[in-house]
């Protein structure tokens, strides 16, 4: 059995009392032994007739958690903008001065950042109002650090984007020597990119995306945010849509 579905009825009983807000009724602590004991069978009876209350009762409490850290999130989102949007150090793609702004924190290692990849570029294609921001959020190893340094650097060059989209497109193992091979095969400078990686901004930036990160209550990558929601997880290109046009309807 599941084990948040291991409730014990004092347990039960417990909650319950804890929860009890009607006015003048009694609490865990104002039962005697006795009353406490007829009041746990009077429950044990009813929860063997009908043991899908429990379910019930788990789900609707799962549904109410979820709803309360929905909105800590939706408020956190509001309180970080300016960390989101306008951060200089954040590559952007897309119509620059556009009215639609997409957020992504992603890993260059990440499979589902790969799935969803294709439809970040195809959505910027289709609809000229999108801007998208990048977060460098490397969670898988060295490697995916040295890829997010590597990408960053790049803007120096700018070839940011070209180099974006060919390394999330790589089908093998990023390795530095990969990492640099790519770099070549779109055009940059491999020596002047690898002199530019070794910048201490970078790690400065990346950190700066994980605070942000865990600030927000993402773990994972991608995390796709408009506005103040948040999805996590791989989106094709309608998903991408229907969160653009959620937030667009938001009063």
């Amino acid at each position: 059995m599941n084990r948040s579905r291991c409730l014990t009825v004092a347990t039960i009983v417990t909650l319950l009392f804890a929860q009890a807000s009607l006015p003048g009724s009694a609490t865990a602590a104002e039962l005697d032994s006795a009353a406490r004991q007829s009041m746990e069978q009077v429950i044990e009876q009813y929860i063997r007739a009908h043991p899908e209350v429990i379910e019930q009762s788990l789900q609707a409490l799962e549904t109410k958690r979820e709803a309360e850290e929905k909105a800590k999130q939706k408020v956190a989102l509001g309180a970080h903008q300016a960390e989101l949007l306008n951060d200089p150090t954040s590559p952007v793609s897309g119509n620059l001065s556009g009215d639609i702004t997409v957020v992504e924190f992603f890993d260059y290692r990440c499979g589902y950042c790969k799935r969803a990849a294709g439809a970040v570029t195809q959505l910027q294609q289709e609809d000229r109002r999108v801007r998208v921001i990048y977060k460098d959020l490397p969670i898988l190893g060295e490697t995916s650090e040295l890829a997010a340094k590597a990408a960053l650097a790049s803007k120096a060059q700018g070839k940011h984007q070209v180099f974006h989209e060919a390394m999330l497109a790589f089908k093998g193992d990023l390795t530095k020597e990969s990492l640099l091979n790519l770099a070549g095969e779109v055009g940059l400078d491999t020596t002047k990119l690898e002199a530019d990686m070794r910048n201490p901004e970078w790690q400065s930036v990346i950190d700066r995306n994980r605070a942000l990160a865990r600030t927000l209550g993402i773990s994972g990558t991608p995390g796709f945010i408009v506005g103040t929601e948040l999805v996590p997880g791989a989106l094709d290109l309608n998903g991408l849509k229907e969160l653009i046009a959620r937030a667009n309807h938001k009063p």
